[in-house]
């Protein structure tokens, strides 16, 4: 009997925290209009307790990561997803994600078959990331490198896709000229320090259509292409 309650104990443990997945698909995404089937199964698959330190990880809320960086709320992590998501589908897509933070959205974007390159300028950041995604069976399909993540990561380009995690000015014009010719699509939240516009851009060739999606308030993207730091 004494077995039979430890695996009792450990099955409750287990399922909390797919319960709580589940219940942040249905009521922050499901809720809200995201209906993408693959979107909503990388959100149920991705085990977002592992990415993030604290009370409330699957909480309707943006969370600490450390050096003084955030990681957003569900909703917006999964609103930039879906914005930036190339008309053929993330299977085999090459992504860079400006600001790795906690690796949680570099997670959801490799769940979705995607081959994901991830910059980050913090190297403590980019360290843990980098173990937590590997930890969670991504390696494969990640890479995290350190830099200015204004100036994108050249060596992987063209991307079909570019995801900017933090608020900028204005779109970095490295990250534009890496970006796929062909219909490539940029998701950033663009403004100044206090406010911005999530901003989604498509590139034909050399033309360059944006489009601003809803107000957002994210950490402000540090480089030579971004704010400077304080």
């Amino acid at each position: 009997m004494r077995w039979l309650r430890t695996q009792r104990s450990r099955s409750s443990a287990a399922d909390g925290p797919a319960r709580d997945r589940a219940r942040m698909v249905a009521e922050q995404l499901e809720a809200r209009g995201i209906r993408d089937p693959a979107l909503l199964r990388a959100f149920s698959t991705v085990e977002r307790h592992r990415f993030v330190e604290g009370h409330e990880p699957y909480g309707d809320h943006a969370l600490p990561v450390g050096s003084g960086q955030t990681i957003s709320q569900p909703y917006v992590v999964a609103m930039m997803t879906s914005a930036a998501q190339p008309p053929e589908g993330w299977r085999g897509a090459n992504v860079l994600e400006v600001g790795t933070g906690s690796g949680y959205q570099a997670a959801i974007l490799a769940e979705l078959g995607a081959s994901v390159t991830t910059i980050e300028r913090h190297e403590a950041l980019a360290t843990g990331a980098a173990h937590r995604l590997a930890d969670a069976g991504y390696a494969d399909r990640v890479e995290v490198v350190m830099g200015d993540g204004t100036h994108g990561w050249a060596a992987r380009a063209p991307y079909r896709s570019i995801l900017v995690t933090a608020g900028g000015p204005s779109v970095p014009g490295p990250l534009l000229e890496q970006l796929d010719r062909s219909g490539g699509r940029l998701v950033m939240p663009v403004g100044d320090r206090e406010h911005q516009f999530l901003t989604l851009v498509v590139r034909e060739g050399d033309e360059l259509t944006n489009k601003e999606l809803e107000p957002v308030v994210f950490v402000p993207l540090i480089g030579e292409h971004g704010h400077r730091a304080d």
